[in-house]
């Protein structure tokens, strides 16, 4: 079950701001490490689409994906992940994602 208070606060400063990255990621982590993926996906798809260089963002919807069994979504996910850090040339980002689509290809 995520913090409601950090849930509650980072809600109010999304009423505020819908756009704020940091609050939207916040909240997308508090749901996945709640282990509610799919209100956390939704967190991490609004904070894409308004933020699509969030490296981060991609990184962490894939993997609440794949601790959610969901590893063809996460696979597709890392692509775009990839795409995003080479396009940023975020070359840590870029190198976690990497490796992490290598042990889910592994998996398969």
């Amino acid at each position: 079950m995520p913090d409601e208070s950090r849930v509650a606060a980072l809600k109010e400063i999304l009423a505020a701001d819908p756009d704020d990255a940091f609050a939207r990621y916040a909240l997308g982590l508090e749901y996945s490490g709640s282990g509610d993926t799919d209100a956390a996906l939704t967190e991490f798809q609004l904070l894409l689409a308004a933020h699509p260089d969030c490296t981060n963002g991609y990184f962490m919807a894939a993997q609440a994906l794949a601790r959610a069994e969901r590893k063809d979504e996460a696979k597709a996910m890392l692509q775009q992940g990839i795409e995003c850090a080479r396009r940023t040339r975020n070359q840590h980002a870029l190198s976690e994602m990497e490796a992490m689509l290598d042990d889910l290809a592994m998996e398969s």
